[in-house]
Parts: C-alpha cells; structure tokens; sequence
C-alpha cells in the first residue's frame, strides 16, 4: 500500500513539484493510518485489601460469666451520622449505650462500634468482621444476636440485614434510609420492628412506609410505630420503649 502511495505521489509531482504537497500527503497519509488503530479489551484481576479501625463499646450484663458454658444474646447497635468520628465517648449520646450511662441494665451484651467517618457509610464488612470476632471470644449465643440502629446506622443495619441474612434473629430500625429494591432478601423468619417519625425531614417517614408495605405484600412479620408531630430524633422514644427490649429477649433462631 505504502508503494503505491509513494507513485501515485511521483505522478503527481510530475505536475506539481511543490515539496510542501509531497509532505501534506505524507501527514494525511500517516494520520489515516493512526485512524485505524483498533482498540483492545483485556482482562486481568488485582486483589485487594481494605483496613478498617472501629473503635468500640461492649456491654456484659451483670451476671455475665466468661468462664461457663452458658450462651447471652447479643445486641448490635449502630449509631447516627452525628455520633461519627475518633471520639469514641460520643457513641454514648443515644440509643442502649445512652441508657447505660444513665444506669439502665440490659440481659444481653451489647456491641456498639463507631464510624470512625463523618462523611461517609457505615463500611458494614468491617462491622460483620468485628461481630464475628466479639461471637467468637465471648459467651454469645449465635442463634440470638439482634440488630438495632438509627438514621445512618438504620440504614446502615437495613443493609447489613440484607447482606447477611442469617445473622440475626431480631432487627429494630429507628428512622433509617431502606434498600426498598432489595427487601426480598432479608431473612423472612427475622421479626422486625420499624419506628419513624412522622415529621422526619432528614429521612422522611416515606422511606419507612415504603419499607414496611413491601415487607407485608411480600408475608414478613413487621411491626410499625410511627411517631405523630416527631422529627428525625424519633429514637428517643424508640429506644426508651421498655417493650423493645422484651420484644428482643423474646425472638431467637429456631425458637416457636
């Protein structure tokens, strides 16, 4: 092709000896042939690896004791994007650990990790990866570990519910954002208890409506308190409903 080009050239130049016109041949010539360069598809696979730190609070009720066979329930509970940061003490400004600094007693171990992000999700591997290491090393019995949080941390434990379907035995949402399109996949034998407020203008209560709705078209077993005149901190009555916590003791994985 290449030949050809260079005597078509030459015919040329016989009536046009201009250099100039042999050299914009030669560009249009070489651009023609970058034009047709074909693109390529490749594969390959990286593995990678993602740290995380979670900082922690982990309640033992009194009659705890790590030296005997007997197995406690365990309450996970994720907090709201306001109690996110390195300060771990700010965990304690709502929900269970809230109630503990005022003296309250639980009958189950509670875990309660920080976010250690202001902007951003609940990375809930890392959280999966830390339950599963508090289970493994304490008396924890697996067929009664609940699920609890409020606004980023409810959707954080509508997510984990999701992802990891045979966890838990309980989960009570407090006005969090709901994987609406994924809600077939939570545990269909896991009771849950969902509250919102009805004034709720960081996470309106229609998250929660559209949550619940579908979870009863699709035969779940859901309970629903919506709060009248209650804004997004609607997890002030939530969490100070003594009936939550009985409601908890009460489910368990295999039990009638």
């Amino acid at each position: 092709m290449v030949k050809l080009f260079f005597l078509h050239c030459k015919c040329i130049g016989k009536h046009f000896s201009n250099v100039k016109l042999y050299l914009l041949l030669l560009l249009v010539f070489s651009q023609g042939c970058s034009a047709q360069k074909n693109s390529i598809l490749i594969d390959d696979a990286m593995e990678t690896s993602v740290k995380e730190t979670l900082n922690y609070y982990l309640y033992f009720p009194e009659d705890y004791e790590p030296n005997i066979e007997e197995k406690y329930p365990l309450l996970l509970f994720l907090h709201g994007g306001g109690e996110s940061g390195d300060s771990l003490v700010a965990v304690k400004r709502n929900g269970p650990p809230k109630l503990i600094t005022q003296g309250k007693k639980f009958p189950f171990l509670i875990l309660a990790p920080q976010n250690p992000y202001q902007n951003k999700w609940w990375n809930t591997r890392a959280v999966k990866q830390l339950l599963d290491s508090i289970v493994t090393n304490n008396n924890v019995d697996t067929k009664r570990i609940y699920l609890t949080g409020l606004s980023r941390g409810g959707g954080a434990a509508w997510e984990m519910a999701v992802q990891y379907p045979d966890t838990f035995a309980a989960m009570a949402v407090v006005c969090g954002m709901a994987p609406l399109p994924y809600a077939s996949w939570i545990n269909k034998e896991m009771p849950i208890w969902v509250f919102h407020g009805e004034d709720d203008k960081s996470i309106p209560v229609s998250e929660s409506d559209a949550m619940v709705a579908r979870l009863k078209e699709m035969g779940y077993n859901v309970k629903f308190t919506r709060y009248p005149g209650v804004g997004h901190n609607s997890w002030i009555q939530a969490y100070e409903t003594e009936e939550l916590y009985d409601w908890f003791v009460a489910q368990g994985k295999g039990l009638e």
